[in-house]
C-alpha cells in the first residue's frame, strides 16, 4: 500500500504535510503547512537539513524570473538526506547536496554538457527542472529533487557545508570559464558568498595573487580570503593589472570596473547579473577591442563542476563555514529573511534548518 507520498514502504514515515516557505505573489511570502511533494519519475524525496537564503531569492520574490509561477516554494542552496527513493545509486538515508540545474538531456546544449542553457527550459514534460525556480525548492521540510541534481556528500562534509554545493560550483565554473592558470593575477569583484568562494578557489587552483574588490563593513571580516582586499572606491589604481577578472556583484558599476581591471589580452568573466534589468553603458568598446579582451558571461555550474568543487571542500581547500554567518529554524524565516536582506550584523549567508525545533 502506498503512503502519502508513495514510492516505497519506507516512505510510510513521511508526513502528508510539511512546513514550507511560500512565495505567494510578487513581494509577498508566508510560512505555511503544504502537502509534502510526491517525487516523480527519476526523482527522490530529500529531507532538508540545511537551506540558505540567496540574493537570487530576492529577485525571484520580486518577480524577475518569468519562468517562476506563484505560489512557489523557493530555496536552491540546500542539503539533506534521502527520505524516499527507488534508485539504488541514491538509497534512503544517503546524504546529498543539490545543484539546481537539470537539463532535458537531449537538446543540443545539454548534449554539450551545458544543461544550464537547456533549450527546453521550464518544460517539465521534457525532464527539465530548475530547482527552486521552476520547481519547488529546499526552504521546506522536504523537497522532491531530480536524481540528476544530486551529489553525494563526502564523508566529512556536514549538511551545513553541503548546502554550499551549488554556490561552490558556480564559483568554480566562473574560474574555469575564465581559463584560470597557475600564476595568474586574479581579481574578484564582489565580496558576497559566491565571490568569496571564487577568491578561495582561485588560490587553491594556483593563482599567483588574488585580490578582492568590494564595499561595506564585511570587507574587514574576509581579509584572510584573498592576498589583498580593496575598497571599490579605490579601484581606479588597479586598472589594467589583472590576467583574470571575475565579477559577482551584479551591478553595472561592477561590470564596468571588471572590464577596466583586465590587462591587455586578459579575460573578464561576468557572473553577477542573474536577473533582468541591469544594463551596461558607459564602456568605451575600444577598451575591449584594442585590449583584445575576452569578455565572457558565466551562468551557474554545468558539466558536473559542483562535484569537483565538493571534492575541494572535502579536502579543506575552501572554507564555507565562516561564510554562514547566521542560523535560524525554518519557523523563523521572517527574521532570517530580514537579517539577510538588511545585511544585519554583516550577514553573508543566512541558513535555515527545517528539521530544527524553534
Amino acid at each position: 500500500m502506498k503512503s502519502a507520498v508513495g514510492l516505497s514502504a519506507r516512505s510510510a514515515e513521511i508526513p502528508a504535510t510539511m512546513l514550507a516557505v511560500v512565495f505567494t505573489a510578487p513581494n509577498e511570502f508566508a510560512l505555511r503547512e503544504v502537502p509534502t511533494p510526491r517525487p516523480g519519475p527519476r526523482e527522490v524525496l530529500v529531507r532538508v537539513r540545511a537551506s540558505m537564503v540567496c540574493a537570487t531569492d530576492t529577485k525571484i520574490l520580486a518577480g524577475k524570473f518569468p519562468a517562476t509561477r506563484f505560489p512557489h516554494v523557493p530555496g536552491h542552496e540546500f542539503a539533506g538526506e534521502i527520505a524516499v527513493s527507488n534508485d539504488e545509486r541514491f538509497g534512503i538515508g544517503a546524504r546529498v547536496g543539490v545543484e539546481v540545474h537539470v537539463g532535458c538531456g537531449t537538446c543540443d546544449r545539454c548534449r554539450e554538457g551545458m544543461y544550464t542553457l537547456c533549450q527546453n527550459y521550464g518544460k517539465r514534460e521534457t525532464g527539465h527542472a530548475h530547482v527552486g525556480f521552476t520547481t519547488g525548492g529546499g526552504l521546506a521540510d522536504y523537497a522532491a529533487v531530480p536524481i540528476a541534481a544530486l551529489h553525494m556528500l563526502p564523508e566529512h562534509v556536514t549538511f551545513d557545508q553541503g548546502a554550499w554545493t551549488d554556490n561552490l560550483g558556480v564559483a568554480l565554473w566562473a574560474l574555469e570559464r575564465g581559463r584560470i592558470a597557475a600564476g595568474d593575477k586574479v581579481v574578484v569583484v564582489g565580496p558576497g558568498a559566491i565571490g568569496l568562494c571564487a577568491a578561495q578557489l582561485a588560490r587553491t587552483i594556483g593563482a599567483g595573487r588574488v585580490t578582492l574588490v568590494g564595499r561595506g563593513p564585511r570587507l574587514a571580516r574576509v581579509r584572510d580570503m584573498a592576498d589583498e582586499v580593496i575598497d571599490a572606491a579605490d579601484v581606479a589604481r588597479l586598472r589594467g593589472n589583472f590576467d583574470l577578472v571575475v565579477e559577482f556583484a551584479g551591478t553595472a558599476d561592477a561590470a564596468r570596473d571588471a572590464i577596466a581591471l583586465a590587462r591587455r589580452g586578459g579575460r573578464v568573466v561576468l557572473g553577477g547579473a542573474t536577473g533582468t534589468g541591469v544594463a551596461l553603458s558607459g564602456v568605451d568598446l575600444s577598451t575591449i577591442v584594442l585590449g583584445n579582451l575576452d569578455v565572457l558571461g558565466s551562468l551557474a555550474n554545468p558539466k558536473g563542476v559542483s562535484g569537483r568543487a565538493l571534492a575541494l571542500l572535502a579536502d579543506g581547500k575552501v572554507d564555507v563555514t565562516s561564510l554562514t554567518t547566521h542560523h535560524f529554524p525554518l519557523r523563523s524565516f521572517a527574521d532570517a529573511w530580514q537579517t539577510f536582506t538588511e545585511r544585519r550584523d554583516g550577514a553573508i549567508r543566512v541558513m535555515l534548518h527545517p528539521q530544527a525545533e524553534s
